[in-house]
């Protein structure tokens, strides 16, 4: 299941029993006790006292209210969105508020923290409960609805740039195809089997996300166009052993890059090269796959070359954000693209 797909389906309420969301938890309910605080005494060392007290209630009743709604998660979840809302808002108020009396209820014979009867507690903590409980689950609603906007808008951003890329490689290949149709028309049969399987994947509806072996296999059948065209003029070298075959990054990230290499360094060539496409890991678990290929002395860009590995950077920073990176080493003979990104499964994402 995409991102998406995945904060579409789930409540709003975090897991109250994961440190972060307890740590949001506990420091807005410690910023409102300050400011309440601030406002009846100002910022005076008389004002502790009333500081640690009010910390003390109010922090009760928080951690007590992220327990409850720690267990009552799950059950939650299965409720329509609003009313499993209201329900938990409800069950929070009631049970919270109880608890607070049995632990700070008077004891006989020994110094009270409270001097009030059971239902002028129980009133005063449901108004105070009632406050603190709406800012913090209207905190987490908004945050809810911000993440599934963002998720969305990352999603559109990466089909649009997947459909850019679409039109370019698939009218290069019928190019290639068109170049053999009469000199040689059983490598255009053979063209024309793999061009259906880069259409197949150019089409497919999904995440835009395939593992590197399916990338790798992807980018094997473009090569197989470009080598019937070239013959001996393209020599390939593969090495990406070192890379766990089940880790995902954007379709389509190898095939331009590749695409470029052939175009602006082999083709110019008139003795051809050899492209090297050669994959490791390094030391922090990040995961790296390069092209590497010769190209003419008097080799500039051009603003193909620059919108395609344009396209794959921001790709990669749509999918993985500051973890995917492009990078470019180029020398009057030689140029290498290295695209970067986490060591990550489709399990790991969901």
């Amino acid at each position: 299941m995409d991102l998406t797909k995945r904060s579409q389906t789930e409540s709003f309420l975090p897991d109250l029993c994961g440190t972060r969301a307890l740590f949001v938890v506990v420091m807005v309910s410690e910023l409102l006790v300050f400011v309440l605080v601030v406002a009846d005494s100002g910022l005076t060392l008389a004002a502790l006292p009333d500081l640690a007290l009010l910390s003390l209630y109010v922090q009760l009743l928080t951690l007590s209210a992220a327990a409850i709604l720690c267990l009552a998660r799950p059950h939650l979840g299965r409720l329509p969105p609003a009313r499993g809302a209201a329900f938990g808002y409800l069950l929070v108020l009631c049970l919270v508020c109880e608890a607070a009396w049995w632990a700070l209820s008077p004891v006989p014979g020994e110094l009270s923290l409270i001097e009030l009867s059971h239902p002028q507690f129980f009133g005063r903590t449901l108004v105070v409960g009632a406050i603190v409980s709406a800012l913090i689950l209207r905190f987490f609603h908004v945050q809810h609805r911000w993440e599934r906007q963002v998720a969305a808008e990352a999603r559109a951003r990466l089909c649009a740039l997947q459909a850019r890329i679409r039109p370019h490689f698939l009218f290069n290949c019928m190019n290639s195809i068109a170049s053999l149709t009469r000199s040689n028309p059983a490598a255009a049969e053979q063209a024309v089997e793999n061009l259906a399987d880069l259409f197949r994947a150019s089409l497919k509806e999904g995440s835009g996300l395939v593992t590197v072996a399916e990338e790798c296999e992807l980018a094997s059948r473009y090569l197989d166009i470009e080598a019937l065209r070239l013959g001996d003029r393209l020599r390939l070298s593969w090495d990406v052993t070192a890379l766990p075959r089940d880790a995902v990054l954007p379709q389509f990230t190898l095939q331009p890059l590749l695409e470029n290499a052939v175009l602006r360094g082999i083709e110019p060539l008139p003795a051809g090269g050899a492209i090297s496409i050669v994959g490791r890991r390094d030391r922090s678990g990040c995961l790296a796959l390069a092209v590497h290929n010769p190209r003419d002395a008097t080799f500039t860009r051009t603003e193909g070359h620059q919108l395609a590995q344009e396209n794959v950077r921001q790709r990669l920073e749509a999918c993985f954000g500051s973890r995917g990176r492009l990078t470019l080493e180029e020398t009057p003979t030689s140029y290498t693209v290295t695209v970067q990104f986490p060591a990550m499964s489709r399990e790991a994402l969901g």
